[in-house]
């Protein structure tokens, strides 16, 4: 009998969740109900921050701030090269220009120096924003990059973190998506991240404009607040000072990047499992880091960064492939030949050929050093140590390396 398959990430629904979607089945309202104000109460209780709202996608979110701060033509964003393609697209969707920032090549996040190196690269004064992108589900030194980039509109892309924590300036420990060293955090809620609701994304902010212009423009512009209306005469036919029922108005366009309330009663009931699914995980990924570190000199796990204490969407291994004679296509094709997953998160967003094309980006070699050496092993809240054990001995064999004896006696 073959051996389950493991991929690099997967969701975990349990019959609370299908019982969750099928009450609002059931119920009168399948889009823009009740559902949706109570995920994002839910969600904004959870990590500490006044507003939360709810979008159809980690990318409809970055859009959306991007759109709700005002970015536009002749502003500059940086990002970190080493991310998923969005967090650099969510600039250029609004006519802004994009600088990438080199990261660490042990942790795989952009650091203080790095962004300050990136914004020399710009034209002075150009800078608006910076997206830090909380890599692999472990932090960016938040107060740092804060102090750095006093001024600018920072936002964080946390698609990874949710669930985990962060230091403070003062060094007390807050949940990410707080946004105590930044303006907004943006969370993605895909099947394979934290918590799941099919595909959505939730924005968090403690500025209540900020809000305000987030759930106007993930709706298509739309306003309905009598006090905000242009056209009087149209708005108060009536003549009582009453606005008509129907009305509303459009300022500026926006999207259709709502959540529905199927997704978001899952979401509800997703969250309320989110700290058992985050133990597990930290759990799992230490059992990794225990073997990973016995396999030798040419493979380790990421290095944990200050200040973080994870919630470890992925689990990243370093790997020296030439080193040891192979190459990671190969070892991918072999692991997946003993029913496990793997991935590379992430290609460099500079060496993508649109960006390549538009933008003369110096060598990074940080980004290119972790490129090289990164592979995604399977991490999810339903895998057992014994899973973790399975991939690693795979992970050896195809290496043609030992998984060190006393290791393999240590758990977590």
């Amino acid at each position: 009998m073959s051996a389950e398959f493991l991929p690099y990430g997967r969701q975990v629904i349990d019959d609370d969740d299908v019982a969750a979607v099928e009450a609002v089945l059931r119920g009168d309202w399948l889009t823009t109900g009740p559902s949706v104000e109570a995920f994002e109460a839910a969600f904004s209780e959870r990590v500490h921050a006044r507003h939360a709202v709810a979008c159809s996608s980690g990318t409809a979110g970055l859009h959306l701030l991007a759109l709700a701060h005002g970015l536009g033509p002749g502003d500059v964003v940086v990002v970190p090269t080493v991310t998923f393609l969005a967090t650099a697209n969510a600039a250029r969707y609004v006519g802004a220009d994009v600088v990438f920032a080199d990261i660490d090549p042990e942790t795989g996040l952009m650091d203080t120096e790095h962004f300050l190196e990136a914004v020399k690269r710009a034209p002075e004064g150009a800078v608006k924003a910076v997206f830090p992108v909380h890599l692999n589900g472990h932090c960016v030194d938040m107060p740092g990059l804060r102090q750095a980039a006093e001024g600018l509109f920072v936002a964080e892309d946390a698609c990874h973190a949710l669930g985990g924590d962060q230091a403070t300036r003062a060094g007390a420990m807050v949940p990410v998506g707080s946004c105590s060293n930044s303006d907004a955090a943006m969370f993605s809620t895909h099947p394979v991240k934290a918590i799941a609701t099919g595909e959505g994304g939730v924005l968090t902010t403690n500025d209540g404009a900020m809000a305000d212009r987030l759930r106007r423009f993930r709706n298509h512009g739309m306003v309905r607040e009598a006090a905000a209306f242009k056209n009087r005469d149209m708005a108060f036919e009536s003549g009582d000072g009453v606005a008509a029922p129907w009305y509303y108005e459009m300022h500026e366009p926006g999207f259709n990047y709502r959540l529905n309330d199927l997704q978001c009663a899952l979401g509800i009931s997703q969250l309320r499992r989110l700290s058992g699914f985050v133990e597990q995980r930290r759990k799992l990924r230490g059992r990794y880091a225990v073997l990973l570190n016995g396999l030798g000199a040419h493979v380790r796990p990421i290095t944990v960064a200050k200040g973080c204490d994870p919630a470890w969407h992925l689990s990243v291994a370093l790997i020296d492939f030439a080193a040891l004679d192979t190459t990671r296509s190969q070892v991918m094709r072999r692991l997946r030949e003993k029913s496990i997953g793997t991935q590379v998160h992430y290609i460099p967003v500079h060496l993508q050929p649109y960006y390549r094309d538009r933008y003369e980006t110096p060598t990074l070699p940080g980004a290119e050093q972790y490129y090289e050496r990164c592979l995604s092993l399977p991490l999810f809240p339903t895998m057992v140590e014994s899973d973790v054990d399975r991939v690693v001995e795979a992970l050896a064999e195809v290496l043609g390396l030992q998984v060190a004896a006393d290791s393999t006696e240590m758990k977590t």
